[in-house]
């Protein structure tokens, strides 16, 4: 085991991407489950605070101390196996997404989830249930959790396999691997039926695995990993549309997005069916021009879509190409995929919109002020201009891209002073708001960290947060996990 103590040796373990700053007394990088129990258990005596610690990718300060100690997941990074016959992997969870999916894809399989930082670790995205583009088409990471290895404030490990321990309504048991032996009682409020990531995953009959997904390391220590993997598909298309209208984008994309249901409902696999469904606005292009000239300069916003086929790609193009003609798009102004490399190329376009934003906001030292919010399909683009309205009014520059197949959006403001981010963060608030009343949520993919704690009040109410609180001092006695996360401290 190594530990750090040295102010000057743990700077990178106290900060994340959202630009969220910190402070510890001591970094702890653990080599074995055996040693993250031994801290752990010798913390829970001393009653002091413990933050996991990932790679550093997040965007909600869930990673960043407030005090006491971080154990750092980086060394526990091993591939234990892929299974190309009952599909599935098992990893640790200091291993790199993009590790787990070149490995996986070297057999011939798929690990579908697809955050858009692919130095994420996978313990992370299942801390926080991420996502990414092709959850349009596949779910977030929860789809894909099979069983877990966790250890416990008291050093205790817990083992859950879906499909083993279901809740009795809304009474839940667990049963550790010394025996002991801990009944939960779950909250009872009604989550939101949009993609969302805020607060525990609690309902009724719920199988037990799905409360730990998504607990952003308040809960326990996830020290072991079985995902599902899926058969890579044949092939898949792979284009940038270009339009020389916002609307006519918007309206493109709502149509691909309805006719995708639609070809899901009834099984076929000769129509439109968009595994990645994503939108970039007007400044998100100017954003990008610098890296990348070829954006057609007439462009107002632009469409990525990804669909995987077998042998009919000749045919989906075709439907896709016409739709883009519907809604008066022009053949030259589309990036069609025709290689690997064309389609690695599509993947970072839209993969560096968000390292811009980042590098901005770090360069300029403000904490990131960036949505994660989804709302009904049904209320997307109303909603969508009016957050648009909002920010133009307040004269803040700005980016708007994301998830948008899943009425989920990345609306960035880009404060140059102090008091344009003063400003930046009432909007955030009110935008927040909007899409909690609309019957959304606040953070689709993201988590809420320690930066969105308010917002969980918002959306569910003072007395759903408490029994959210109660059912993590139920399993953490003492309080010591994740300090700040989900929950402002006591």
């Amino acid at each position: 085991m190594i530990i750090k103590t040295k102010q000057d040796e743990i700077q990178n373990y106290l900060i994340d991407a959202s630009n969220t700053k910190g402070f510890c007394d001591a970094v702890y990088i653990p080599e074995n489950v055996f040693e993250v129990a031994e801290v752990i258990k010798e913390a829970n005596e001393k009653k002091q605070s413990v933050t996991i610690s990932g790679n550093g990718t997040g965007l909600t300060g869930a990673r960043v101390p407030q005090g006491g100690i971080v154990i750092s997941t980086e060394k526990l990074n091993k591939i234990i196996e892929i299974n190309t016959k009952e599909y599935f992997a098992i990893v640790e969870p200091g291993v790199l997404l993009s590790e787990l999916q070149d490995a996986v894809k070297s057999k011939g399989l798929l690990y579908p989830p697809d955050p858009t930082e692919p130095n994420c670790f996978i313990g992370g995205t299942v801390a926080t249930n991420a996502s990414g583009a092709r959850t349009f088409k596949y779910g977030p990471t929860r789809d894909y959790v099979e069983e877990l290895e966790i250890i416990l404030p008291g050093g205790d490990f817990l083992n859950l396999n879906r499909g083993e321990n279901f809740a009795d309504d809304l009474s839940l048991s667990l049963k550790t691997s010394s025996g002991k032996d801990i009944k939960l009682t779950l909250p009872d409020y009604e989550m939101p039926k949009t993609k969302n990531a805020s607060g525990y995953f609690c309902k009724r009959n719920m199988d037990a695995i799905d409360l730990f997904i998504g607990s952003e390391g308040t809960l326990g220590v996830i020290t072991k990993i079985k995902s599902k993997l899926l058969p890579m598909p044949a092939e898949v298309i792979s284009c940038i549309l270009f339009f020389e209208s916002e609307k006519s984008a918007l309206n493109f994309l709502t149509k691909a997005r309805d006719k995708s249901y639609r070809t899901r409902a009834v099984n076929k696999n000769d129509s439109i069916d968009a595994a990645a469904l994503e939108f970039f606005d007007e400044n998100s292009l100017n954003f990008l021009v610098n890296d990348y000239s070829n954006i057609p300069p007439n462009a107002k916003a632009a469409v990525w879509f990804e669909q995987q086929c077998k042998e009919n790609e000749d045919i989906l193009l075709e439907q896709w190409t016409d739709l883009f003609l519907e809604y008066g798009g022009k053949e030259e102004d589309a990036w069609f995929a025709l290689t690997e490399k064309d389609k690695e190329n599509i993947i970072g376009f839209r993969h560096t919109i968000s390292t811009n934003v980042n590098e901005y906001i770090t360069l300029n030292n403000f904490r990131k002020l960036g949505t994660d919010v989804a709302v009904p399909d049904e209320k997307l683009i109303d909603f969508y201009y009016a957050i648009k309205k909002d920010v133009e009014e307040k004269k803040l520059d700005y980016v708007i891209y994301g998830h948008l197949g899943n009425s989920h959006l990345h609306l960035n403001m880009l404060p140059k002073t102090e008091e344009e981010f003063t400003v930046g963060k009432l909007l955030y608030k009110n935008i927040c708001n909007r899409a909690i009343n609309l019957g959304g949520t606040f953070s689709a993919e993201h988590g809420v960290g320690k930066n969105k704690t308010e917002y969980l009040v918002e959306m569910y109410g003072q007395e759903n947060v408490n029994k959210m609180r109660m059912l993590k001092k139920t399993l953490d006695p003492n309080y010591i996990l994740g300090v700040g996360n989900i929950f402002e401290k006591e």
